[in-house]
């Protein structure tokens, strides 16, 4: 009989989607790798099972051990659908200013969540520092001890995508790519991708999709760590310093991708294509756009599409909240 013996063997192996729309609007072939697919609804499940793997491997997670991860969502819910299945527990720390919806995911699954303000990563109460803290503590309070996921800064987190999501891109396209592109949240995705592409065909471009009011695009363009105008809406990307996953990621190109250029992309992908996706897979799809249009036509491009749209129905598809930040909305949902 064929059968998964548990959820981790659930996780990756997603397929490659084509993106019509996109794919006739700029004359390539753009597709989208439907990481939504995984258990925990996010491509976090393959980093959250990378970062669980290697500190079992380590040693550093003892069975009945505690997983203490700051995250802006999806992390935190892979880590604890995998710390049921295998004998953990979870305890996440969260700003409280994300997604009512992913507080309630959360909830429901079990975790022990700690939601804090939002905070500047240079001040002591940011989730990733207070996640830390907890960490040390639960490490020397708790028999079983606890162990810090480190998601920005642990390289399980880079090298899970380099042997699973990059290598399945690059079979699932018979080599047949020219281009990959992503946003950051913690840069695994980027840095794993675009070292396991670039070990095939050196050639093949990397390019990194940036929210307004990140600092990566300008990094990468012009060295100098300095954040773009504006601001954005979309959660969980866009970061204002060099994580130990960002610093392996082998980047071409980068582009900065406004809220308005990303949303109409969401909303007719929903209308058009019947697929409800989250804002981080719009600021990919409007970044595949635009590195299709610098590659030309004729080009074959792929990105990430990160999650499910429902997990930020209460912002992204709530015509009060986008009129209130004067966001386009589409006729549709418009009320």
């Amino acid at each position: 009989m064929a059968s998964a013996a548990d959820v981790t063997q659930l996780i990756g192996n997603t397929p490659l989607l084509y993106l019509r729309q996109v794919s006739e609007r700029t004359g390539c072939r753009i597709f989208g790798k439907a990481e939504f697919m995984n258990p925990g609804g996010s491509v976090k499940d393959r980093t959250a099972l990378g970062i669980i793997r290697a500190a079992e491997a380590s040693g550093e997670l003892r069975p009945g051990g505690r997983i203490v991860e700051g995250t802006a969502g999806n992390t935190g819910i892979g880590l604890t659908l995998l710390a049921n299945a295998l004998g953990y527990t979870s305890t996440v720390v969260m700003p409280i200013s994300q997604s009512r919806e992913k507080i309630d995911t959360l909830e429901l699954l079990g975790a022990d969540l700690h939601l804090v303000p939002a905070t500047s990563y240079s001040e002591p109460g940011h989730y990733i520092h207070t996640a830390q803290r907890l960490a040390e503590k639960f490490a020397s309070s708790e028999a079983a001890g606890a162990v810090w996921a480190r998601q920005f800064d642990n390289l399980a987190n880079m090298a899970v995508h380099r042997d699973t999501t990059g290598e399945e891109i690059w079979q699932q396209t018979e080599g047949e790519i020219d281009g990959f592109i992503c946003a950051v949240g913690t840069g695994g995705t980027l840095a794993g991708v675009s070292q396991a592409l670039k070990a095939h065909r050196e050639s093949i471009t990397i390019g990194l999709a940036d929210p307004q009011g990140a600092s990566l695009s300008q990094y990468f363009n012009c060295g100098e760590l300095t954040p773009s105008a504006g601001s954005s809406i979309m959660e969980g990307i866009g970061i204002n310093h060099i994580t130990g996953n960002v610093a392996q990621a082998r980047v071409d190109t980068a582009f900065t991708v406004t809220d308005e250029e990303a949303l109409p992309l969401l909303f007719d992908l929903l209308q058009h294509e019947g697929l409800c996706l989250g804002g981080s897979a719009g600021v990919n799809i409007a970044g595949a756009v635009k590195l299709a249009e610098q590659l030309g036509p004729g080009h074959t491009i792929v990105t990430i599409l990160c999650d499910y749209g429902n997990r930020y129905q209460s912002k992204l598809f709530n015509p009060a909240f986008l009129h209130n930040k004067g966001l386009p909305v589409p006729p549709w949902l418009d009320i």
